[in-house]
């Protein structure tokens, strides 16, 4: 296994093959998260073709068995405000160091085999050279509290390329749905209170 670096990526096969492994790996988390967290195709290309994005592909012989992308100008990723990391980050947003992973993925054959620990370790270690501020973000099926899941991995991997540098939890978003076809059971669950910024 060998790990490569790529930006601008807009060779058709190459284009493909990342695609082929991006769509295995996503099968079934389209049906467990609430949130779209897999690209549409026009998107993955659009992405992987953007050259402020670092892309690293873990490969066994010719076939991409891992790969993980990370935007270093987030204002471009259209998921994260400038303005929230200019007002708490501001030394980092200065240096043009918040980055952000969009994806990390295993082909589900090679997940138990390492395969992450040594793809992240490659994009690590360069995003730790460079101080830089790394987001990340994980559905609840990855992250269901705000200990272990994802961000212990992380926090794993981080140690063993830049030392003991913090995991910040930043934000808890929760996904809400108000059913007006099931009206009839309104009356058995207790109203939310609204919070002060939804309030007239």
């Amino acid at each position: 296994m060998f790990v490569t670096r790529h930006t601008h990526v807009v060779d058709a096969v190459l284009a493909d093959k990342l695609w082929q492994l991006y769509d295995v790996a996503y099968q079934g988390l389209s049906e467990q998260a609430v949130t779209r967290e897999m690209l549409y195709r026009s998107e993955f290309d659009e992405t992987i073709a953007d050259p402020t994005n670092r892309l690293w592909v873990l490969w066994d012989d010719n076939m991409p068995i891992g790969m993980s992308l990370v935007a270093t100008e987030i204002g471009s990723t259209r998921y994260l405000s400038r303005a929230y990391f200019e007002h708490h980050y501001p030394d980092h947003m200065r240096r043009g160091a918040v980055h952000y992973i969009m994806w990390l993925v295993v082909h589900p054959a090679h997940v138990a085999k390492g395969a992450i620990i040594r793809l992240a370790k490659e994009g690590l270690a360069l995003e730790a050279s460079e101080g830089a501020l790394l987001v990340f973000d994980s559905p609840e099926m990855n992250q269901p509290g705000l200990t272990g899941g994802f961000a212990e991995m992380m926090a794993r991997l981080a140690k063993s390329v830049g030392g003991d540098a913090p995991v910040h939890h930043l934000e808890t978003q929760h996904y809400f749905a108000v059913d007006f076809a099931d009206v009839s059971n309104a009356d058995a669950t207790r109203p939310l209170e609204m919070p002060r910024s939804a309030r007239r």
